[in-house]
């Protein structure tokens, strides 16, 4: 297990870990969440030893092996698959052992590698790391291209790849989705829930944490605080949390004000002075309660649009690309006021292509764009950080848009985005990924658009701040077009989508359960009576089946739950013996010479009760893992297709 004890850290001035005490069990997927800057990378670098803690400790068991994802990777010559295959650190060296023992015709040495390499699997290693490529997004054709020749995103893709691949005990992910489409995220949910090794992962993704945790710790006020399960049970549990510990604040608050009332009081009376001075220490020995509340707050809302015309934007047979080569043909789109749309499709499909020509980045090849006269855009760019100046402050970025704008009209606009103080008036080189996200977003919310324009905007944003912009869009009186692989932002903030396909735009009628589904048809076309499957999936049909799994579920599950009942009832009635025998051996009475007889006979029926208790406690867990093992399987297929 990883014990944390007494765990302290500081980065320059600022505290990040003060005698914080933690503790994460083998075989735990832990989420480990809290706002940005709080420490979360910081205490995945003390587990790896990268970082010295300023007090405490962290203790791995010795025997472990962890991965992580590397966060650059060289401009190599090797093959994504080969590069992939050097996450496996063992068969890399035992590769090595082997090449070393046949230059030395060493027989025995030999045998040692090739049986060690049979037990760990190590001749499917190929096939698994394709496996692992394909899942994450990469054609086949390009498991054999040079690591070179891939983009950064890419290469970030082939990280993780390659931390997967490692047959670790500990495996340490910070934000895995940041780089990924809507469609590897499901496919890395689904692969990590499937691991045996211990987990922890930093994400922002309420969805992706859910599907893929069992356990969550939080990072706040300098303290680890432990949960039992996902992020939902997370967020009913620190509710329930905070209220206890408002209230405690609260009543010890008033019993403060009592003594201080009463020291104020009676300090300077002769006949009052003994009790006043006990008071006063006890005032000064009271253990203070910290009043409860949420780490980072946001409180911002898109304004008001100057004009909302009926028609916004329309694209006419156009034809989208670059350089010649047409990525999407006669696209024909219109976006009305009011109109929330989400934009699905595999990664490389185009979506990005279709918002960069809607906000006028990118000219059609052919066909035309029609805009209204008072539209104002709001665009988003998956690289949008890259237009901020790092040496200029969040204030000077808002009066570069309105110079006649009062500076603390801007401060007090700027607050509503956590940029309180000098941080609004300083340079933002500084600032994290997140913070400059923040800024981002603040500088669209400034401009008053009648048409956003979202691609991926949620990356780099932490929990609660994706929280405020999911409230702050659904608020937005304009219209909406947004490209993100958080669902919950998707589900909360559209009300429709647009599927891009094989080079054309059209209509998803369905929701993102549906566009799952499709996503798994698409993979396996064809039907088992060899017709084609639809394009989109029947709710009627998932209704049907939905009810079958139901049944088969009840069918195979009864006589396993009949079984657990007769045991837990078993079980019960031995305990209540088990506890009115032991009673009486706890009386003084028992071992008088009268009770000889009586007490053997009592002995001889617990040792017969343990053994019952242990034989039904030992089939009541067979017949558990038994109805685990159903579940399990009716709710993944056994060939379950890889995204």
């Amino acid at each position: 297990m990883i014990e944390i004890r007494q765990l302290s850290l500081q980065r320059g001035l600022k505290v990040l870990l003060q005698q914080a005490d933690a503790l994460i069990r083998p075989g735990q997927r832990v989420g480990l969440i809290g706002k940005n800057g709080s420490g979360k990378s910081s205490l995945l670098a003390l587990i790896k030893g990268e970082l010295a803690a300023d007090g405490g400790d962290v203790l791995l068991p010795k025997h472990w092996r962890w991965a992580a994802v590397a966060q650059e990777t060289p401009a190599l010559d090797i093959s994504a698959l080969d590069y992939v295959l050097q996450g496996d650190g063992e068969r890399e060296e035992l590769q090595q052992a082997l090449a070393a023992a046949e230059a030395q015709n060493d027989g025995m040495a030999q045998a040692a590698c090739h049986a060690r390499l049979e037990e760990i699997d190590a001749y499917t290693a190929p096939a698994r790391a394709a496996k692992l490529l394909t899942g994450l997004g990469f054609a086949q054709h390009e498991h054999a291209q040079a690591v070179k020749t891939f983009s950064g995103g890419w290469r970030m893709r082939l990280n993780l790849a390659q931390a997967l691949m490692c047959r670790a005990d500990l495996l340490l992910l910070d934000e895995p989705t940041n780089h990924l489409d809507l469609e590897t995220v499901l496919w890395l949910e689904q692969h990590l829930a499937a691991l045996d090794a211990t987990q922890i992962i930093i994400s922002h993704d309420a969805d992706f944490l859910n599907a893929t945790t069992t356990h969550t710790l939080e990072l706040a006020q300098q303290k680890l605080h432990s949960y039992g399960g996902n992020y939902d049970f997370y967020q009913r549990e620190r509710a329930q949390r905070l209220a206890q510990q408002q209230a405690a604040y609260q009543n010890q608050q008033a019993h403060i004000r009592h003594l201080q009332s009463f020291i104020d009081r009676f300090k300077a009376k002769a006949t009052k002075a003994t009790q006043a001075q006990s008071r006063i220490k006890a005032l000064a020995r009271l253990e203070r309660i910290a009043p409860a509340h949420l780490d980072s707050e946001f409180s911002f809302a898109f304004r008001q649009p100057e004009h909302l015309p009926d028609l916004l934007l329309r694209l006419n047979h156009a034809d989208l690309g670059y350089e010649g080569k047409t990525v999407l043909h006669q696209v024909d789109v219109s976006i009305d006021s009011g109109a929330r749309i989400g934009l699905l499709g595999i990664n490389g499909s185009g979506k990005s292509t279709l918002i960069k020509a809607l906000s006028g980045s990118l000219t059609p090849q052919a066909g035309e764009i029609v805009r209204a006269d008072k539209l104002a855009i709001g665009y988003f760019a998956q690289h949008q950080l890259d237009t901020l100046r790092d040496d200029q402050s969040p204030v000077w970025h808002i009066q570069k848009l309105s110079p006649e704008a009062r500076e603390q009209d801007i401060r007090n606009f700027l607050g509503g985005f956590n940029f309180h103080g000098d941080m609004s008036t300083q340079p933002i080189a500084p600032f994290s990924g997140g913070e400059k996200a923040r800024l981002a977003l603040a500088l669209i919310v400034w401009q008053k658009p009648n048409l956003l324009l979202l691609d991926e905007p949620t990356n780099h944003l932490d929990l609660d701040m994706r929280h405020a912009l999911t409230l702050a869009l659904q608020g937005f009186e304009g219209a909406l077009l947004v490209i993100s692989h958080d669902r919950s932002l998707l589900e909360a903030t559209t009300d429709r989508f647009l599927l891009i396909d094989q080079g054309r735009l059209r209509a998803f009628d369905g929701d993102l359960n549906d566009y799952r589904q499709y996503r798994l048809n698409a993979l396996n076309p064809q039907t088992e009576n060899g017709s084609p499957a639809p394009s989109a999936p029947s709710r009627k049909d998932q209704k049907r089946q939905e009810a079958h799994l139901r049944q088969e579920r009840a069918r195979l599950t009864k006589p396993l739950l009949q079984k657990m009942e007769r045991a837990e009832n078993e079980m019960a009635r031995a305990q209540e013996e088990q506890k009115s025998l032991e009673a009486f051996l706890g009386m003084e009475d028992a071992y008088a010479p009268h009770n000889k007889e009586k007490l053997q006979q009592t002995l001889n029926r617990l040792t017969e009760l343990k053994l019952k208790l242990t034989e039904l406690e030992e089939n009541w867990l067979q017949w558990q893992e038994a109805v685990d093992d159903i579940e399990r399987q009716l709710q993944e297929p056994r060939e379950q297709p890889e995204f």
